[in-house]
């Protein structure tokens, strides 16, 4: 922002922050909204808030890129980051609000899907998909990942469309979908040639900010045994047994991969786990079972190679298989599937950082703290794939994503709003 622009930002600042003063509780019955629409990966409610979020950003005076996602042709492309769940059809959604020339671009880009609530008895009287406003929190799958931050999207936006706010480049929003199972809906988005010259994610990082994310991908482990009957156990090979070392030796590996850390991830105990969570055997209370069937996810260190990560565990499963003498004539299978999620990284001295973190300290007197993500997200297509620094900052704390009673404080949403305002205004500019 130049010095002889300075003086008309404050005027602008001033007026964007009293339009949302004016509106929290909008905000606030907005997600509440939002959460009762269950947009599970892959459901049909998935476009449903798609074609909501489509219509309101026209709504609103942005232009609207729309359009149904080839899923045969992109599910094939090179590159493609994998997904979870079938889809027939998959929607992008993207909202430009034209800059008038001499600024820079800056993206938007918040996820519309939400995983399944799993077990309802963890939740208690609270029903999952409710949207319940509390005195300090809106509660309800997804309220934290991250249609909390989906809401501050869309109210920053919001704010300068209906105040005309003469910004020099473009502000854009991307909702996108199947975050959650691999990055369909992002890779999409770039794919149709949608870019910045920054990107903030709204992911929920309780308003710290998150430059950098692990990796993680998705594996199947077959373990085969021999059958028989459970009377005669000793004259078959049960797969859980046999599973038991593999299991072991994974651990092992856990612990090696994680014995040096990336600087960026110093926080976390475990920057980059190793998950088991599904296993299946058997057909039959009174059978040897004989095969075992485990599902997973290997995370993958910032700046590592994706292959270099795959055969760390490949040659970890085989090490375990050659040490028994069942293994070794009936090797454990391994096969990638899913959502095979690279890591990313922004330079920390990027000029997006810094905006952030000045954003932030305009609005809050909470310090801030720079970490990076032990999870597999968007900002590492939007790195690596599209060339454009990207930075998490949103409302919410991670550690209730995915989890029963889920829940955002209103607190954070608000905050976030106001210091997404802030990073429009001095990253883009303003006449």
């Amino acid at each position: 922002m130049t010095e002889s622009s300075a003086p008309v930002a404050r005027v602008w600042r001033s007026r964007l922050l009293d339009y949302l003063d004016g509106h929290a509780a909008d905000m606030v019955a907005d997600l509440a909204r939002l959460v009762r629409v269950p947009s599970i990966s892959g459901a049909p409610e998935e476009n449903a808030i798609q074609d909501v979020l489509r219509e309101r950003l026209a709504g609103d005076g942005l232009d609207v890129d729309a359009w149904p996602i080839p899923m045969a042709e992109t599910l094939a492309s090179e590159g493609f980051p994998g997904v979870e769940v079938d889809r027939a059809e998959a929607w992008g959604a993207v909202g430009r609000l034209p800059g008038a020339g001499g600024g820079t671009s800056l993206m938007l880009n918040a996820h519309v899907d939400v995983v399944p609530p799993g077990d309802l008895d963890p939740w208690g009287d609270q029903v999952p998909f409710s949207g319940t406003v509390g005195a300090d929190a809106v509660y309800g799958r997804g309220a934290c990942d991250m249609k909390a931050g989906l809401v501050a999207a869309l109210w920053t936006v919001r704010a300068f469309a209906v105040l005309r706010v003469p910004l020099r480049g473009d502000l854009i929003l991307g909702t996108v979908v199947g975050e959650e199972d691999g990055g369909l809906g992002t890779y999409a988005m770039l794919r149709r040639g949608w870019r910045a010259d920054a990107c903030v994610i709204p992911e929920p990082t309780s308003l710290d900010i998150a430059p950098g994310s692990s990796g993680a991908l998705t594996f199947r482990l077959t373990v085969r045994g021999r059958a028989t009957h459970a009377s005669r156990r000793t004259s078959g090979v049960s797969a859980i047994e046999k599973f038991i070392p593999v299991f072991a030796a994974l651990r092992r590996l856990e612990a090696r991969r994680n014995a040096v850390k990336h600087p960026i991830m110093a926080r976390w105990d475990l920057p980059i786990p190793i998950e088991l969570g599904t296993i299946a055997a058997g057909d039959w209370a009174s059978s040897v079972p004989d095969r075992l069937t485990s599902q997973g996810r290997i995370g993958v260190a910032i700046g590592e190679d994706v292959a270099a990560a795959r055969r760390a565990l490949e040659e970890a499963v085989a090490e375990a298989s050659a040490a028994d003498t069942w293994l070794r004539e009936n090797p454990v299978e391994v096969q990638w599937w899913g959502g095979q999620f690279a890591s990313g990284l922004t330079d920390t001295d990027a000029a997006i950082v810094g905006i952030v973190g000045r954003a932030h300290a305009g609005v809050s007197g909470r310090p801030q703290a720079m970490w990076g993500t032990p999870y597999g997200s968007d900002l590492r297509l939007m790195t690596n794939m599209g060339g454009v620094p990207t930075v998490h900052y949103g409302p919410g704390d991670a550690s209730l994503a995915h989890a029963p009673r889920e829940s955002a404080p209103i607190s954070e949403l608000l905050t976030a709003t106001r210091a997404l305002i802030l990073i429009a205004l001095e990253h883009c500019g303003v006449r």
